[in-house]
């Protein structure tokens, strides 16, 4: 397999996940700074996903997944030792998922707002608003594990890359106690720390 990733997207979010689950699989970075969107070989990345974003992971048969949520699944689907998401049918499943889009669709996007250096101060502070709400939803859930209980899962994955956004972008975690506890966690995983290294973060 290969990952198309971009240092500290939420295709690290996949990364980690191939690490935890011991997949072998390539890394190559993707310029998403540039109007070609080249990649390290030079292939041009609009070839390989369309959509122009990451992550992109091709599989040995050829085949493109997109959407970090996707990925995510199936990562852990095809390395179900891994204990990286329950058994797919299941209700466990069904909330793994549930959180999944949680991520992607609530907590995720509302970082556009904060990335995009043409963003308003009103748009900046109503992105920190939006984001402040979710942290406190997911703060009052977590326990001393993780987002699902005891067992890290690809929702972990997830949500450690985004509270390194949080790091990079001097978002203070400090009214959400649970959290900084559970990020220090999540950071202490060698795959975690693998990871940042492989993509230059560390």
């Amino acid at each position: 397999m290969k990952l198309y990733y971009f240092p500290g997207a939420c295709s690290m979010a996949v990364d980690i996940a191939l690490r935890e689950a011991g997949a072998n699989f390539e890394l190559e970075k993707v310029d998403l700074m540039s109007p070609e969107r080249k990649t390290e070989s030079g292939k041009n990345y609009l070839d390989i996903n369309p959509k122009g974003y990451v992550p992109a992971l091709e599989l040995d048969n050829g085949e493109v997944l997109t959407e970090a949520a996707v990925a995510l699944q199936y990562i852990a689907d095809q390395n179900p030792g891994s204990g990286l998401a329950p058994q797919a049918g299941s209700m466990e499943r069904y909330r793994l998922m549930e959180m999944l889009h949680f991520l992607s669709t609530e907590l995720h996007k509302q970082f556009g707002g904060l990335f995009n250096p043409q963003a308003t101060e009103q748009q900046r502070q109503e992105a920190l608003e939006n984001i402040g709400k979710r942290m406190s939803f997911i703060n009052e859930r977590l326990g001393d594990g993780f987002l699902m209980g005891d067992q890290f899962t690809v929702a972990d994955c997830y949500f450690g890359t985004i509270l390194g956004w949080c790091q990079h972008l001097q978002v203070d975690l400090s009214p959400w106690p649970n959290i900084g506890a559970y990020a220090g966690r999540v950071m202490q995983r060698p795959a975690v720390q693998e990871t940042l290294k492989a993509e230059g973060l560390a």
